[in-house]
């Protein structure tokens, strides 16, 4: 029997980061999404193609400050969330992760979903920089791409 999407789309995101590996890295499970919409709504975006998630796009509004921390390694991944205020003035957004499923990837989806997530995050905070820990081509590829359609500079931390 075929994987779900949903199946699909959780074994890409262990393939592609391998968190179990790597302490460091944020551990996205359902208590993780719920604190990342606390921190605004439009933190976690999902495009559903009517047979479940073929897309998934995580931001996290945080401050210049802690973003300096991640950048300058510092701090991690799993650090610069639990250290990320709670109803606080976000002047920084982490792209955190996207996960395309493989026959749905260059149509433009990932930079749709962020646009829209930035746009919403930017009504409510005065966003002034994007920054990124892009594991894949693609990764880099796309947060350039994210960036120069919000127009807002890109900062990446660069992968061990």
């Amino acid at each position: 029997m075929a994987l779900s999407n949903l199946e699909r789309m959780i074994q890409l995101a262990t393939e592609v980061f391998d968190v179990k590996n790597d302490p460091s890295q944020l551990d996205v499970d359902q208590h993780v999404i719920e604190r990342m919409l606390r921190l605004h709504p439009a933190a976690v975006s999902e495009y559903d193609d009517g047979n479940g998630p073929v897309a998934w796009v995580l931001c996290i509004p945080t401050t210049i400050s802690l973003m300096n921390r991640f950048i300058n390694r510092e701090i991690n991944e799993k650090e610069l969330f639990d250290l990320t205020p709670e109803d606080a003035a976000y002047d920084a957004l982490y792209l955190c992760s996207a996960l395309v499923l493989p026959e749905y990837r260059q149509q433009g989806i990932t930079k749709t979903l962020a646009a829209t997530a930035i746009e919403k995050i930017r009504a409510r905070h005065p966003i002034k920089a994007l920054f990124s820990w892009p594991f894949s081509r693609e990764g880099v590829l796309a947060s350039e791409s994210i960036a120069r359609l919000a127009n807002l500079p890109l900062y990446e931390r660069k992968k061990d």
